[in-house]
């Protein structure tokens, strides 16, 4: 599908493209082919690639000098629309315990939306969710697909501290905070999974493009899980390819 873009100096050092303003999975199909090709054509430069939900930062190591012609290679190769292998998605399959004791607001969460606590666990861990991007916090992914009926607005007053693996809806968005900030989120479970470790590289195993499933487990589960983790007897691996 043939999409519209946008190409502007986003500062003397990058360039923003942007694509049609929704959230769409044809779209980030299209942005993450259109950034392997600009990684493939910048491999010997140093050039650095940010994606959003309908955007692409190109930032360069250098101050760009003539910015109508950096545009116009990149609309070129825009037009490029050869598959690249290796954009084939993983599957990540991902243990949340949603016991009280952990998602803290499900019991507020349930009567906002008038579903029971097993109504909630089953629409959020049925559902497969594509990571649209990385952002916000190092490692906190930016999911599409949550069930319409889960959604809810964030909450007006955030929690000062919501704990590392802490599961949450805001808006229309579900997602999983990567280590101890503050957010507004519903936080309905928590998962002991690590999503970043900075002495790791890359410093996060998931990539935009990927599918994201909730896998429901129990309280001694998680605590057992936990352990394994905390020991260095578990590695989280992928499935199948989505």
């Amino acid at each position: 599908m043939e999409y519209e873009l946008k190409f502007s100096r986003y500062n003397e050092y990058s360039i923003l493209i942007e694509w049609p303003a929704v959230v769409d999975e044809n779209i980030l199909k299209n942005i993450l082919l259109f950034k392997n090709h600009i990684q493939n054509k910048y491999a010997k430069q140093k050039v650095e690639i940010i994606n959003a939900f309908n955007s692409i930062l190109v930032v360069y190591g250098f101050t760009i000098d003539n910015i109508n012609d950096e545009i116009l290679q990149l609309e070129s190769l825009s037009r490029n629309k050869t598959n690249i292998k290796n954009l084939k998605p993983k599957l990540w399959k991902i243990p949340v315990c949603y016991d009280n004791d952990f998602g803290i607001d499900m019991d507020e969460f349930s009567i906002k939306k008038n579903l029971s606590k097993e109504e909630i666990i089953q629409l959020h861990s049925e559902a497969s969710y594509m990571i649209y991007f990385i952002g916000f916090l190092p490692g906190f992914l930016y999911l599409g697909g949550l069930n319409k009926k889960l959604h809810l607005d964030r909450k007006s007053t955030p929690n000062l501290n919501v704990e590392k693996g802490a599961v949450g809806i805001g808006g229309n968005q579900t997602g999983i905070y990567p280590q101890n900030s503050p957010g507004g989120w519903h936080i309905i479970g928590k998962t002991p999974l690590e999503f970043f470790n900075p002495k790791t590289n890359p410093p996060t195993r998931f990539s935009a493009g990927d599918i994201i499933e909730f896998s429901p487990i129990s309280k001694s589960e998680y605590l057992d899980l936990k352990h394994r983790i905390d020991s260095g007897k578990y590695v989280l691996n992928p499935s199948i390819d989505a």
